[in-house]
């Protein structure tokens, strides 16, 4: 199929899919209001094979050191998906399935696979990589930017995360755990439960972002957006926390946002 823009409804929902700019999720209405960020760069997209920062662009995989990009330099960031076209394998009313096939500069093969289901009061992701070749590290997260207003009315932003990721001068973690620190944020936690962050629109919309990978990355220091990040491991993961990719077990994780008018 092509990687033509889908629209997905159920209830008074309506999601935009742009298999064609990165995987990404282009827009999220509920009864009409925009719920994302809007521009090509924003939205919400998948980071695969990696999330966040890796340290120079580089990682270890046993012996072997590779280089990846530096698009966000001096590091490399957010992986290489969200810069591709998808295409798009299936599509239904309130479903979408686009595939992602991993390739230059990524050293390894492996597909990615991400499913998009709505409901009217829900928004579930998924998504997995699997090989058929080489075992590879990897991590999975989404990087929705979520607007800060709407119709006028500011977020507020509620977790309660077991530790947070002391974060080094070059936006890394040093490898420390914190005590939280209130934001604003450009920081990772650690929530051993899942994901559990609720943002809340006074008296207009309360969104509850879960997962049940335990991390997540909080980014506020936007005045457009505020971004929640659930994700398999920290920043520079793929260094320190590798999630491993193998012939007979894919990496895959799952995020919902709920929501409830107020």
């Amino acid at each position: 199929m092509s990687n033509e823009p889908i629209t997905l409804t159920a209830g008074d929902a309506e999601a935009t899919v742009l298999p064609g700019n990165g995987g990404r999720i282009g827009g999220l209405r509920v009864g009409g209001t925009e719920l994302l960020r809007q521009g090509e760069r924003y939205g919400c997209f998948p980071m695969v094979p990696w999330c966040g920062r890796i340290r120079g662009g580089r990682f270890r995989d046993g012996a072997v050191v590779h280089q990846m990009p530096l698009n966000s330099p001096p590091h490399a960031i957010h992986g290489t998906a969200r810069d591709a076209a998808w295409r798009t394998a299936r599509a239904t009313a309130a479903e979408a399935v686009l595939t992602y096939d991993l390739t230059d500069p990524w050293p390894y093969s492996g597909r990615v696979t991400q499913v998009i289901a709505l409901t009217g009061d829900a928004l579930t992701l998924t998504m997995s990589v699997e090989t058929y070749e080489s075992s590879f590290p990897a991590q999975i997260g989404w990087h929705p930017w979520f607007n800060r207003t709407l119709d006028g009315t500011g977020v507020e932003i509620a977790f309660d995360p077991a530790w947070q990721e002391e974060r080094g001068d070059d936006h890394l973690p040093t490898g420390n755990r914190i005590d939280p620190k209130p934001g604003p944020w450009d920081d990772c936690f650690g929530m051993p439960d899942g994901v559990d962050v609720t943002l809340t629109w006074p008296e207009r919309l309360e969104l509850k972002v879960t997962s049940r990978e335990e991390w997540v990355v909080v980014y506020d220091e936007q005045e457009a957006a505020v971004c929640v990040e659930p994700q398999t491991g920290p920043p520079d993961g793929l260094n320190t926390l590798p999630r491993l990719v193998t012939p007979l077990e894919p990496l895959e994780a799952t995020t919902t946002w709920r929501w409830t008018r107020l």
